[in-house]
């Protein structure tokens, strides 16, 4: 069974993301099963928790998807905005 592709952020202070969240590159993930394996990322936060998401494009159908399953309790903020990839941090707040 093959992993899902999240690494551990060194913590070295510059702004392309937050230092030591875990990172999970979706452009590894086979299409088919893309925003399923991210929703059940997204599913299992603890409050407090988070994750940064690497996206080949602005997630905006992603987005709207994890709006209408977890209403508020899910905040977002981009910490890149292409134009290679996009990152968004995801963290639960309620």
């Amino acid at each position: 069974m093959t992993e899902l592709p999240i690494t551990e952020k060194h913590s070295c202070g510059c702004s392309e993301h937050d230092a030591g969240l875990p990172e999970l590159d979706a452009t590894v993930i086979p299409h088919a099963i893309r925003h399923a394996a991210i929703l059940g990322v997204v599913s299992s936060l603890q409050v407090g928790g988070a994750f940064v998401l690497v996206a080949p494009h602005n997630p905006l159908p992603l987005l709207d998807q994890i709006k209408q399953l977890f209403g508020e309790a899910i905040a977002v903020s981009y910490v890149q905005e292409g134009p290679d990839a996009w990152k968004l941090k995801l963290e639960r707040v309620n």
